[in-house]
């Protein structure tokens, strides 16, 4: 297995007496980072909440409820919390009723998750961002120089987990992420109607990696405003799909 950078952090932040959230996007390796960390705890409880039975566990419930559900476990695992209606203000309930578990919290979305969250469990958090796998995590794992031999294809296809442990399918791999992930993901949020500009948009960018972008560049080059151009970007990097984009207005 990959260590991830951020794993040791994550163990030294157990038993603080603050919930642990993991932000990331899908398939980046969250929930396969937390069993690592997990491994040898006993009394484990993993909800995921892309189940409905398991969002229903923790939608709207009283301290009481959530007491029972909790307690009696030394580990707390809620996957993809931001599915589960009012998360914020159960995460408060949870972190305010100061029992022994340690909950770990992932969200594949910032948009929804950190919306939910920052104000109700403020104070309350330890807030870490993973990443798809970085040429540090690889170097470590394989070694400098076989990274090195392998930069072209890691550019290419990039570092998702499955892209890098199945690299003769590396092409197949990174077109279901993106259509199963990315644009699922993002055309359930309400801030995305036209579809066809956002994969359009999605396009340009990666013909312009490492490079300086315009707005009113993309704008006549999609043949759409530059504000909707600015307002889908925005939404790119919050869900983990585009990161430090260098903008020329």
């Amino acid at each position: 297995m990959i260590t991830r950078q951020i794993e040791n952090s994550i163990r030294d932040d157990f038993n603080k007496g603050k919930i642990i959230i993991v932000l990331g996007a899908r398939q980046v390796g969250k929930t396969t980072l937390l069993d690592s960390i997990i491994d040898n705890y006993d009394n484990v409880l993993k909800l995921n909440c892309d189940d409905y039975d398991d969002r229903l566990d923790l939608e709207n419930k009283t301290s009481t409820e959530l007491k029972n559900l909790i307690s009696n476990h030394k580990v707390v695992i809620i996957d993809e919390a931001q599915r589960v209606e009012n998360i914020g203000l159960t995460l408060k309930i949870i972190a305010d009723l100061k029992l022994d578990a340690q909950v770990l919290v992932t969200g594949s979305s910032s948009l929804e998750l950190s919306s939910k969250i920052n104000e109700p469990v403020t104070g309350r958090m330890f807030e870490y961002r993973l990443f798809p796998l970085s040429l540090a995590e690889m170097s470590n794992h394989t070694s400098q120089r076989e990274e090195t031999r392998l930069l072209e294809q890691r550019m290419i296809y990039g570092l998702y987990p499955e892209i890098v442990t199945n690299p003769s399918d590396s092409k197949r791999l990174l077109t279901s992420l993106a259509n199963n992930y990315l644009y699922r993901d993002l055309l359930s949020y309400q801030g995305i109607k036209k579809p066809e500009i956002l994969h359009k948009l999605v396009r340009a960018l990666a013909f312009q990696i490492g490079s300086e972008i315009s707005y009113n560049e993309l704008s006549n080059l999609i043949g759409i405003d530059k504000e909707t151009v600015e307002s889908y970007i925005n939404l790119l990097e919050k869900s983990f799909h585009s990161i430090g984009i260098c903008v020329m207005r």
